[in-house]
């Protein structure tokens, strides 16, 4: 064992881990579970707060951008404040952005919460991750990162089912009503039990990196979310993303020529830790296209109910859920790689089954297909991530995991946005075709209403089978994913010999 990874498990035997660990799980649970639940309940705040469609993405799109924009400074925050701190903060202010939600009178001040709200998560999240790779030593860290995986993977599950019961018995506020206790309850078990992890320092704040930061992945993922709605010849998507882009490429200049980068860009030397980063980013972007095209196939051309789209995807997520510790075990024996692959074909096989969906496919068929598909991807997500986390040096963790974070940030607005408009246009085309070939007749609407049923479909099937060649990459990269162990920090030891 290396004398990074040793000193590691030998602070970790000082702490307790216990209370650590069911503090940050709650918090993120709660967190994860708030976004989740406003999905299903847009369309019911819609008509009750008198607002538009494009209005009410804002308090999805908003979260996430403010969300995504915080996670780049996460590794200043941790070098900056103690833990206990910080987790204090993200859960006091996410506590307060929901009960400005729940008794929110109009939509600007729900929109006020839930920025607050995203301001809360942004610290909690890359908060837990740091945490966890702090006080578990590496031959442990599988089962940690699986630990961790069951409230990122359930809180999503529950979700749309829970929303769904919720809007149809009861007021949308209810659902801030439960995420508010919770919040609470964790809030004050990380008070009385949090412990400090790793040294503080006296980091110094890179204002320009902040500034590129903000406009780049801000400008990326507004863009990206946009692009799903508005089309990608929209104007100001076009705008977004190359300013995104032009602030990025300043971003990394800047990251580069400073002594005290904000985001570590050069952590990209390490191989494995960038092999599995692009791997995360295709698996994410795979995973929406699931969670975003089957609620809409199951809800507008079946005509399911919210509670059963909801219910549909619950038993994928709870086999998740309880699979996710056991990968993690098993990845600390064999490593991250046959985990991958098996995952993946898995994940391949039955993204090309929802490539195959018809007007009459069964609901059974559904459920047991998205299960297996969530069986699939219970093996990919942390063992990847972990694999690429743990050949960096101690100093480099934050880092890395505020890069992962971002980066897969950016992939799930940008799987969303590349699926929809996939689907928006394949359907667009469909009808075209149809009617300018005098196959169906825009005056008869019997007709008009089959064909856009049938353009739908189609318009779904087509962004899974992309999706299936998305994810058929990601299995040919996972084939050379090797085990790894803390490498030397090369970035620290040519600073020393610079100086």
């Amino acid at each position: 064992m290396s004398t990074i990874t040793a000193n590691a498990a030998a602070g970790s035997k000082t702490l307790r881990r216990g209370p650590i660990i069911a503090a940050l799980l709650i918090g993120a649970f709660v967190a994860l579970l708030n976004q989740t639940l406003m999905n299903v309940a847009l369309p019911k705040m819609m008509e009750d707060l008198n607002i538009v469609a494009n209005t009410a993405q804002w308090l999805t799109t908003g979260f996430m951008l403010v969300n995504g924009v915080l996670v780049p400074i996460s590794a200043y925050l941790v070098e900056k404040f103690t833990t206990r701190q910080l987790f204090t903060t993200a859960m006091v202010l996410f506590s307060i952005g929901t009960l400005v939600c729940a008794v929110g009178i109009g939509f600007e001040m729900i929109m006020v919460g839930r920025v607050i709200q995203a301001v809360g998560a942004g610290i909690l999240m890359p908060l837990m991750n740091i945490v966890f790779l702090r006080i578990f030593p590496i031959e442990e860290r599988g089962k940690a990162m699986g630990l961790m995986a069951v409230a990122m993977i359930f809180a999503p599950a529950v979700g749309p089912t829970l929303s769904g019961w919720v809007v149809q018995n009861y007021s949308w506020r209810v659902l801030f009503y439960i995420v508010l206790p919770l919040a609470i309850f964790s809030t004050l078990l990380g008070m009385k039990t949090m412990q400090n992890v790793g040294k503080v320092t006296s980091p110094t704040l890179d204002k320009p990196g902040i500034i590129f930061s903000t406009l780049g992945f801000g400008g990326l993922l507004y863009g990206f979310s946009d692009a799903g709605t508005e089309g990608w010849g929209s104007k100001t998507v076009i705008i977004c993303l190359v300013l995104g882009v032009i602030s990025l490429i300043l971003f990394v200049v800047r990251e580069l020529t400073t002594d005290k980068p904000l985001l570590e860009v050069r952590i990209f030397r390490y191989n494995m830790f960038t092999l599995t980063t692009i791997i995360n980013i295709i698996v994410t972007m795979a995973m929406y296209s699931g969670m975003i095209l089957l609620p809409i196939y199951l809800q507008t051309i079946r005509g399911f109910t919210p509670i059963d789209s909801g219910l549909m995807l619950l038993p994928g997520a709870i086999l998740m859920g309880i699979m996710s510790p056991i990968t993690g075990i098993i990845f600390d024996k064999i490593g991250a790689r046959w985990l991958s692959v098996i995952g993946l074909l898995i994940t391949v096989v039955t993204t090309w089954e929802f490539s195959q969906l018809t007007e009459t496919t069964s609901y059974t068929h559904l459920i047991l297909t998205y299960t297996a598909r969530m069986f699939g991807m219970s093996m990919l997500m942390m063992p990847i991530v972990t694999a690429g986390l743990n050949q960096l040096p101690q100093r480099l963790s934050s880092h890395g995991t505020a890069m992962s974070n971002t980066l897969r940030t950016v992939g799930g607005a940008l799987g969303i946005a590349l699926f929809v408009s996939l689907m928006t246009n394949r359907v667009k085309d469909f009808i075209t075709d149809a009617v300018v070939s005098g196959t169906v007749s825009q005056t008869d609407k019997a007709a008009m209403l089959q064909l856009t049923q049938e353009a739908q479909i189609n318009g779904i099937t087509h962004a899974f089978t992309v999706a299936t060649w998305v994810t058929v990459a990601a299995l040919v990269l996972a084939f050379f994913i090797q085990k790894t162990s803390p490498q030397p920090d090369f970035l620290k030891t040519e600073k020393e010999t610079a100086n």
